[in-house]
């Protein structure tokens, strides 16, 4: 889309609006150049010199003919006055073109960003794993900001092309051949500022493309700013801001650099033509001689008042060339034809009443041939729960995305009670799940806002209930302001397993009769683990649920466990059914549990190995006193029964560390 693409396109949506500015800007055009075609005259009549333009131009005699008849003593006041009120009427109209003009940007900077608004709540969620988000905030700030700027360019375009038309009509009046030279010596300059203007398109790209690299940057290093400062990257990254801003800045200068060049050039070849001008006035007007100097003036007068709107025309034409790139970004950006939208169903969906069917359905992502489900069958009765196991990459999270929506199948179809997903209604569908994963999100709100997200009618008893069912209220009351604390950015002041239970929460709020768990456990410690599958538990009752696990002994109490692999479904059962098949599941878990079978035989080969240094310790003490006594190596009495003594405290002590070393030997390894 070219800038005049876009300006009848919004002239077609505000035509008033487009009307009146034009109108308001060929008047201030008009009342300008009659001002100014009178100034001479007046001038001339001031300094005592009566103007009778003698042989002069029609429309010059045109104009001074409503004061022929004002007596000689009042005419320059007259005068005076007419083109006192010509200006003011022309600055009017200017200040209520500028007015108009400026509302028109506003409104259609308003309008396009409500529109990109809109678009991206409604494009599919593969748009965004195709694009970077700051690209996005850079296109529905600053390049939509410029597109529509373009307008009030175009709009100055026009408004200045009908000042130069007017100005031009004058000078034609007053002598078509001064002006058929004029037009020729501007052409010439015109093609001096051609070069200009195409030099400001270049920079214009140029400075387009460097703010968008620094708007995706700036965004990126603050989201990832723990990891930036994990690693000490600071000055890296800075660095890497400082050439982006740089490079902006010095694009930036160089379209200025071009800019400004343009006024000055446009001054000093004004200045040329000007004293051609004179030079041909004499022999053109010759045949006016009577009235050479008041023609000649007067041409001359309207001229310069001609030049800065030329001067003006190139400027706004460069800067025009210099948004052209935002303006084809924006369009870019506002297509709807390149972009993917799910196809919205007209059946609401109530409530479900048999099960959920996944039939033979594969998919695969846009633009990529790479099938991650295939041919997968899997039937989920209403009011049970399916979990889904597998290695990283088998598919499960995709197949999870595919029941609410976010993705269609690539072929096959997923039901529930026998209609296919596509018939129901997106937002009747989507508010009857109920969704938990691992990466919560929470907005930068109030923890009473965040459970509450999506259902504002709830009351605060509802949300405080559904909290304590969620295992959060306790944790939530200790908050600084209690459910009215604001939690931080993606909710940074909470934990992973407080975040956790109030995605729960929220959920357990929004009562959905289908459940989607999203490995909701398994980024969290011990305790967190317990408190969320406690909240979990409760969230599970009565639903028909469908899990995604990567730790199995979350899922060992599913109704059914469905094992995939490269996209596909290997087997499923139960948990007990799936070990005693001794396949896919049971090596999956052999392989899940072999650590922990190798800690506690570390465990318990370390306790052993204390026990056995026990017992030969108190036993090489044991032997010793035993060996003195029987050697009859002491002659005291008393320290003879003292040996004794120990001899039989070190064999009660010897007895019981072999009892546990026996002990030892039968604790389990697996």
């Amino acid at each position: 889309m070219t800038s005049n693409e876009l300006v009848l396109k919004f002239a077609r949506r505000y035509p008033v609006w487009i009307f009146m500015t034009v109108l308001l800007g060929f008047s201030g055009a008009l009342f300008n150049g009659v001002s100014t075609t009178l100034i001479v005259p007046i001038l001339l009549n001031f300094l005592g010199q009566t103007v009778t333009f003698k042989g002069a131009p029609p429309l010059i005699a045109k104009l001074l003919s409503p004061f022929s008849g004002v007596p000689e003593e009042y005419r320059t006041g007259v005068m005076a006055l007419a083109i006192l009120l010509a200006i003011v009427l022309k600055n009017v109209a200017s200040y209520a073109s500028s007015l108009v003009s400026s509302s028109l940007m506003r409104t259609l900077t308003s309008d396009l960003r409500e529109e990109g608004i809109e678009l991206l709540l409604e494009v599919d969620l593969s748009y965004y794993s195709q694009m970077k988000v700051g690209d996005l905030l850079n296109r529905l700030g600053g390049e939509i900001s410029r597109a529509a700027g373009t307008i009030g360019i175009v709009i100055r375009i026009v408004i200045t092309g009908i000042t130069i038309l007017v100005f031009t009509g004058l000078l034609i009046a007053i002598s078509w051949e001064l002006t058929i030279a004029t037009t020729i010596l501007m052409g010439l300059v015109a093609l001096v500022n051609q070069y200009s203007i195409a030099r400001s398109r270049v920079f214009g790209k140029t400075l387009s493309e460097m703010s968008r690299a620094y708007s995706v940057r700036v965004l990126e290093v603050l989201s990832g700013i723990r990891l930036v400062k994990s690693v000490g990257n600071e000055q890296v990254e800075y660095d890497r801001l400082h050439k982006l801003i740089r490079a902006r800045e010095q694009a930036d200068f160089q379209t200025q650099v071009v800019g400004a060049a343009i006024n000055p050039i446009s001054e000093v070849t004004g200045i040329l033509v000007v004293m051609g001008i004179v030079i041909l006035g004499r022999f053109f007007l010759s045949t006016q001689i009577q009235s050479f100097s008041a023609i000649l003036l007067t041409y001359l007068l309207v001229l310069f008042r001609l030049l800065p709107y030329i001067a003006q025309l190139n400027n706004t034409r460069s800067q025009l060339a210099s948004s052209n790139a935002s303006v084809e970004m924006a369009q870019e950006f506002l297509r709807r034809d390149n972009k993917p939208f799910m196809k919205n169903g007209e059946r609401k969906f109530d409530k479900l009443n048999e099960g959920i069917h996944f039939n033979k359905i594969s998919f695969h992502y846009p633009n990529n041939d790479k099938l991650i489900i295939r041919e997968v069958d899997l039937y989920l009765p209403r009011g049970t729960t399916l979990a889904l196991v597998g290695g990283s990459g088998a598919g499960k999270s995709t197949l999870a995305d595919l029941l609410p929506r976010f993705f269609d199948p690539t072929s096959g179809s997923i039901t529930i009670d026998g209609i296919d997903l596509r018939e129901f209604d997106l937002k009747s569908l989507r508010s009857s799940m109920g969704i938990v994963s691992q990466e919560t999100f929470l907005f930068n709100d109030t923890v009473r806002n965040n459970i509450a997200y999506g259902h504002p009618e709830f009351t605060d008893e509802e949300i405080f209930e559904a909290a304590k069912r969620a295992n959060a209220y306790e944790f939530i009351e200790k908050l600084d302001q209690g459910f009215e604390t604001f939690i931080g950015d993606r909710g940074v002041m909470l934990s992973g397993g407080q975040r956790q239970r109030l995605a729960i929460a929220r959920a357990l709020l929004q009562n959905p009769s289908i459940l989607i768990l999203d490995e909701a456990t398994s980024a969290l410690d011990t305790v967190s683990e317990r408190l969320v599958q406690q909240a979990i538990d409760e969230l599970s009752r009565d639903r028909t649920t469908l899990v995604i696990a990567h730790r199995l002994s979350t899922v060992q109490k599913a109704d059914q466990i469905a094992v995939l692999e490269h996209g596909r479904v290997m087997e499923i059962g139960t948990h007990e059914e799936l070990l005693n098949k001794g396949d896919f599941y049971a090596r999956l878990y052999s392989l899940q549990f072999s650590e922990n079978r190798e800690n506690l035989f570390d465990r318990n080969q370390e306790i052993r190995n204390q026990l056995s240094y026990d017992v030969r310790t108190k036993l090489n003490s044991l032997i010793g006193n035993l060996r003195i006594l029987a050697d009859q190596l002491v002659d005291d009495p008393q320290e003879e029964e003292e040996l004794i003594s120990e001899s039989y405290t070190a064999a009660l002590s010897l007895l019981q560390s072999m009892e546990r070393f026996e002990r030892s030997k039968r604790l389990p390894i697996q």
